[in-house]
């Protein structure tokens, strides 16, 4: 289980207390997470999601805080940050960062279709247009300098075939990389899973775990959820789903003759994000009782995405 931080029942209760919720009726830790910790907590007054801050500084959890309030202004279905009945929003439990927020219904899906594709293109077409006019800053700490650098340092611990990958992948961002951050800016989700999703039926209920979010190319993030949500078990692409997200997102924000032109190269920079950051993490935690995504995933669809016969609709 990937609880961190455990926590005993009194010192939970006296966390909660400033929040004014009733009782703590019963708390459960969340396996799923793999960065941070996150407890189910149901109250008197109702069920919330506790999330201790693993990872990142204290500095920039206003960010966050801010964003979610942003987005639940603009009426997008996600977890913001409860207040204290002195207007706490941002306080610590165990030396952590830790947030409480409201719990959002729904389950993740499992296997999504055109319709579930199409609530993920309208909700970040959504999200893009809520921020892109006033973005706010922050800047992400496995962006394209991070994925130069582990990309080089990590070449020698793979067999020459997935080294020749990884080789090619990072000269390929070396070259593309002025455009890239040139592209049209918003704020991103950037870890836009299936499993960072709730759904009821092929309804959107819920968006959840933004402490990947930052400020960067729309596009970017647009090619983290095609490559989630449109792939199939092989790593290729499902072409009707795919076109149905982009669809939907092109439709509240169009792409441009940029993003035409380097959305290959995106899918496949953000296929290495997540290879790469799933190879460090399985060397880091071999053998620990954390969840571990398998980094082979990434791999086939980086090997599938060198070649891309699904372009962008409606580029201007």
């Amino acid at each position: 289980m990937s609880v961190f931080t455990p926590l005993a029942r009194p010192e939970l209760e006296a966390f909660l207390a400033p929040y004014g919720l009733g009782h703590l009726r019963d708390f459960q830790g969340i396996a799923a997470g793999s960065e941070n910790t996150n407890f189910f907590i149901s109250m008197e007054k109702g069920e919330f999601v506790l999330t201790l801050v693993e990872r990142g500084p204290v500095q920039e959890m206003p960010f966050f805080i801010e964003l979610l309030d942003v987005l639940h202004d603009a009426d997008l279905p996600v977890p913001y940050a409860l207040r204290t009945t002195d207007g706490q929003a941002l306080r610590e439990l165990k030396g952590k960062p830790a947030l409480l927020q409201p719990r959002l219904p729904g389950k993740h899906p499992t296997q999504p279709n055109t319709q579930h594709c199409v609530q993920i293109g309208e909700l970040m077409g959504r999200m893009h247009q809520a921020t892109r006019e006033h973005v706010l800053e922050r800047r992400t700490d496995r962006g394209l300098d991070w994925m130069l650098k582990e990309g080089r340092n990590f070449i020698s611990h793979l067999d020459d075939t997935q080294g020749a990958l990884l080789k090619a992948s990072v000269e390929e961002i070396e070259r593309h990389q002025p455009k890239i951050m040139a592209l049209p800016r918003a704020n991103l989700h950037a870890d836009l899973f299936r499993d960072n999703t709730l759904f009821e039926g092929t309804h959107l209920t819920g968006v959840i775990d933004f402490y990947n979010a930052c400020s960067g190319p729309m596009l970017y993030d647009v090619a983290i959820a095609v490559n989630d949500w449109c792939s199939h078990q092989d790593g290729t692409i499902d072409a009707p789903r795919a076109r149905a997200l982009l669809g939907a997102y092109a439709g509240l924000r169009p792409f441009t003759a940029a993003e035409a032109e380097l959305w290959p190269t995106m899918l496949r920079v953000a296929c290495i994000r997540f290879w790469l950051s799933r190879l460090i993490a399985a060397e880091l935690f071999a053998g620990q009782d954390v969840l571990i995504h398998d980094p082979m995933e990434f791999q086939e669809r980086l090997e599938q995405r060198q070649e891309t016969h699904i372009p962008l609709p409606f580029a201007l």
